[in-house]
């Protein structure tokens, strides 16, 4: 899949955000290496922790379907919808794609007139890794 249909089905996973308290829509669309595409988007909650960003729910979409390994993430987002400028996932998305994803995994934002391409490593230098705890 090319990294522009991925953050098109980014773009239409924003369509389900539930984002009643911030109103910033957010969706996801991340690639197995196997092929498959697990979307999401973000879930708000009155109590703010236990919302959960469109990165994370694509993530485990894919965990809970047997995935372990996955090739790059489109993410998109903006205020009621919209989208404005390129939307980077948060440090919690970025440790938990860290899990399962190497350095070299490709994060692609899209933004209203551009899209941006980093790896993990460059959005998340010096993760705390499984290497640390074991």
């Amino acid at each position: 899949m090319t990294d522009s249909e991925l953050a098109v089905l980014a773009v239409k996973a924003m369509e389900n955000s539930y984002s009643p308290y911030s109103g910033f829509k957010v969706g996801a669309a991340l690639e197995s290496k196997s092929g498959k595409v697990f979307t999401g988007c973000n879930v708000e909650n009155a109590a703010f922790t236990p919302t959960c960003c469109a990165e994370r729910v694509a993530l485990f979409k894919g965990i809970s379907e047997g995935e372990r390994e996955f090739k790059k993430i489109a993410v998109a987002g903006g205020k009621n919808g919209k989208i404005d400028s390129v939307c980077t996932p948060c440090g919690v998305c970025r440790q938990a794609l860290s899990e399962f994803c190497g350095a070299d995994f490709k994060i692609i934002c899209a933004g209203r007139d551009e899209v941006k391409a980093f790896t993990l490593s460059e959005l998340l230098p010096q993760s705390f890794s499984s290497e640390d705890v074991l």
